[in-house]
């Protein structure tokens, strides 16, 4: 099945929306995030502040990100849609791989937008905002490929731990070292949730 195209409004929100996230990030990198006023922004864009708000309800630290949709679908589908005999904490390891400080060989421009979110504490708490956002649904989707209750307690921690990963590595020397070691607990609690008696195993080994 495929998507229905966007109308012509939604086209055109879509484009200021890019339009501000690119002139936001290119002011940013200019002046440092503090040194940067909406109106500026607005200007770069020929718009006025009360329609930035209105295409960017979340405020200035929101501007250079999409809504987080694009984030979500990618968590989603790299659940859902994994290879035969991959894991579900596989499948979002290799997700999580391919964003952010994470990333191998990124661009310069990619470089330099990641680094000016991981100095930049608003911009980072926000990046973070996003991430958690995606909890509930995550939760469900893990629950949904090992069986298990949404709800479930575990399975709710494990999507929570999924998430707050880049807040909690990306500070590390060696990023992606650091979240293949999370993710080598996380592949081991996730098992233990399918074969619970993969617990005692583990403890009498």
């Amino acid at each position: 099945m495929t998507d229905e195209p966007l109308g012509r409004r939604e086209r055109k929100k879509l484009q200021t929306r890019r339009a501000l996230a690119e002139a936001a990030l290119s002011l940013f990198l200019e002046k440092g995030y503090d040194q940067v006023s909406v109106k500026e922004i607005a200007d770069a864009v020929d718009i006025s502040v009360p329609t930035v708000f209105s295409h960017v309800p979340d405020g200035k630290e929101a501007l250079m990100f999409d809504d987080g949709v694009e984030r979500l679908e990618g968590l989603l589908a790299a659940v859902h849609d994994r290879p035969a005999g991959q894991s579900v904490m596989g499948a979002l390891r290799d997700f999580m791989g391919s964003r952010g400080p994470f990333m191998t060989n990124p661009s310069p421009g990619f470089r330099r937008r990641t680094e000016l979110i991981l100095a930049t504490p608003a911009l980072r708490d926000f990046t973070r905002i996003l991430w958690v956002r995606c909890e509930a649904p995550l939760a469900e989707a893990i629950a949904a490929e090992l069986g298990r209750a949404p709800r479930d307690p575990a399975i709710r921690a494990l999507a929570r731990f999924v998430l707050e990963i880049p807040e909690i590595v990306s500070d590390e020397d060696d990023p992606r070292a650091a979240l293949d070691a999370i993710f080598d607990v996380l592949e081991r609690g996730a098992h233990q949730i399918v074969d619970p008696s993969a617990v005692g195993a583990a403890a009498g080994s």
